[in-house]
Order: C-alpha cells, then sequence, then structure tokens
C-alpha cells in the first residue's frame, strides 16, 4: 500500500527575479512524497500563472487521483490520468524515483542513461538596467560561469547585449525574450544580435503568434519555449525553430521528457533542456534529460535563499555530480 503527501511551500529567493513578465522575490513548489514498503519517491513542481496553474488548482489536482495513486496507479497509466503540465510531473518524478529506489537503482540507472561527472548549466541574468546586467555577467563570469542567459524584453535589446557581451567576452550567450519581441523588426534585430556571437534566442514572439518565424532565414538559431509543451508539438514547429525548450513542468514529467527527446532527435530538432524556478529536487530530475541538450539551463536553486535536498553542487559554471 503507498501513501502520498503533498506539501505547498513558498521558497524566498536570495534575489528577485525579473523577466519580461515580471519580477518575483518568492516562488511556490509543490511536492509530493510516495512512500511504499519504506521506500520513498519524491517530486517537485512549480505552479506556473503563464499556463492557467496556481498553488491551488494544482493542489486539487493532485488530491483528486490520491485514491488512485494510493492504490498503485503505475507511472505509465497516470500519462492518460492528468494532461501535462505541474501536477502530473510532481507526481511523475515520484513515482520515477519510487520506481527506482524499489528497484535499488539509481534515477539515471532507472532510465538507463549514463551519469556524467557534470553538466554544464547557463546562469540566468534577470532583467535589470544595463549597468546592473553587465555587472551581473562580470560576477557570474568571475565565479567560473560558462553560458549565460539573458533575460530581456523590448527595451535597450543591443545595448545590455552589447555591455554583457563585454563583461563577459568569452561566455557562451543565449537570449530569452519571454515572448517580449512582438511589433519588433526581428529580421533585423537578429542580425545586428549576429556581431556579439548569440548562440540562440528562445521565444522571441509570443505562443501561437510565430508564424512570422517561418517568413525570414534565422542567422542566430531561435528555440520554441512557451509554443512547446508536449512531443505532439514538435513537427509543427519545424519551420518556426531549429531548436526546442523541454520543462518538466510543462510537459508533465520526465516521461514525457524524454519521449520529447527522441522525436526531436528523429525530426532533426536541436534541443535545450529549462527549469522553473525551484530547488535541486526539480533540477535533478530533468538531468538525464539534460545529457541530450545542447543547451542546459537549471540554475533554478541557485536564485533560492535555501535549497532542499537532494543538494546539487553548483561550481564553475556546472552541475557537479
Amino acid at each position: 500500500m503507498r501513501r502520498m503527501q503533498i506539501e505547498v511551500l513558498e521558497l524566498p529567493l536570495a534575489r528577485p527575479f525579473a523577466i519580461s513578465r515580471g519580477t518575483r522575490t518568492a516562488v511556490t513548489v509543490i511536492r509530493v512524497t510516495l512512500e511504499q514498503n519504506g521506500f520513498i519517491g519524491r517530486g517537485e513542481c512549480t505552479p506556473t500563472p503563464r499556463y492557467d496553474e496556481t498553488p491551488e488548482s494544482v493542489n486539487a489536482e493532485l488530491d483528486a487521483l490520491r485514491a488512485d495513486i494510493e492504490a498503485g496507479l503505475s507511472r505509465l497509466d497516470l500519462q492518460s490520468r492528468l494532461s501535462a503540465g505541474s501536477a502530473r510531473n510532481a507526481l511523475d518524478c515520484a513515482l520515477w524515483r519510487l520506481d527506482a529506489a524499489l528497484a535499488k537503482h539509481t534515477l539515471w540507472q532507472q532510465c538507463e542513461r549514463l551519469q556524467p561527472p557534470s553538466v554544464i548549466t547557463a546562469e540566468t541574468l534577470s532583467l535589470d538596467s544595463i549597468a546592473n546586467m553587465a555587472a551581473a555577467a562580470a560576477d557570474a563570469v568571475s565565479r567560473g560561469a560558462i553560458l549565460l542567459k539573458i533575460k530581456l524584453n523590448r527595451d535597450e535589446i543591443l545595448e545590455k547585449v552589447a555591455a554583457i557581451r563585454q563583461a563577459a567576452p568569452r561566455a557562451t550567450l543565449i537570449i530569452d525574450a519571454n515572448e517580449a519581441w512582438s511589433g519588433v523588426d526581428l529580421p533585423s534585430l537578429l542580425n545586428a544580435l549576429v556581431s556579439f556571437n548569440i548562440a540562440m534566442v528562445e521565444q522571441p514572439l509570443p505562443a501561437g503568434q510565430d508564424q512570422a518565424l517561418q517568413r525570414f532565414a534565422h542567422p542566430i538559431p531561435i528555440c520554441a519555449d512557451e509554443s512547446c509543451h508536449t512531443r505532439e508539438d514538435i513537427a509543427p514547429l519545424r519551420n518556426r525553430y531549429e531548436m526546442i525548450n523541454i520543462k518538466l513542468d510543462k510537459c508533465g514529467g520526465l516521461t514525457e521528457a524524454l519521449a520529447m527527446v527522441e522525436e526531436a532527435q528523429k525530426l532533426d530538432m536541436r534541443l535545450m533542456v529549462g527549469c522553473m524556478l525551484g530547488s535541486s529536487l526539480a533540477m535533478e530530475a530533468a538531468l538525464p534529460v539534460a545529457i541530450a541538450a545542447e543547451h542546459v539551463d537549471l540554475d533554478g536553486p541557485i536564485w533560492l535563499a535555501a535549497d532542499s535536498s537532494p543538494f546539487l553542487t553548483y561550481a564553475q559554471g556546472q552541475i557537479w555530480l
């Protein structure tokens, strides 16, 4: 017999986190703990207002499935019982870890993936003034950051990128517009960004309003984030994007994320793995997917005032395993 526990926790941030949609000083996460025969499996999700999720709605989804989960609902059956989203992610990851514990496996072994010694991850530069973003970039590279992810809106785009490039001349730079570049002359802007050696631009236009991306050649690869949730989304995006960003909270867990890797590789789409703000518990679950990705953005825990077990080690721009 299984037992399920649901916790709703507010995690304060060490510093404000700003993107084009707003600023946060704390993040609310939901953790699921499954216990069976003395073995434990845990999962964490971050309800996201952008996808019409609240902590209350996600908690209700989880609680509604409690009887079936405690009666032994399998991870594969879960895929048809909950739609893609953060509720399914928390349960899916908890079930993966429970299955691993019951089999006396690590999560890597359960996924049939080889664990590397480390994974390079982006360090995010929160949206701020030109001077503050340049200073944040300089601080990040002084601590060994290899990959920087720049959060931007429509304001002072080139000026901010120029200042960051000057502060971090050797770092790989990727940009995340979070759907904010509607009305911007994208061909001209992307051509201007080429001189700063930008590796990728993420979701410049709103999901569902990105048809313009198929009308011109992209001098910089463009990655679908808000436009891509599950494997069914990938094929229709091939004429607009070169890359997709897989996030467990969007796709509904590790099971779907691994399927998305296979689908993307079959369709010759390049891969990024990202995250919502959250603890090491959430990031660790994404690592078996991250090893297949060209860019990894799993820096959620470094924004927290205090992380949670299992504690991942972040140093020199990498997650050390």
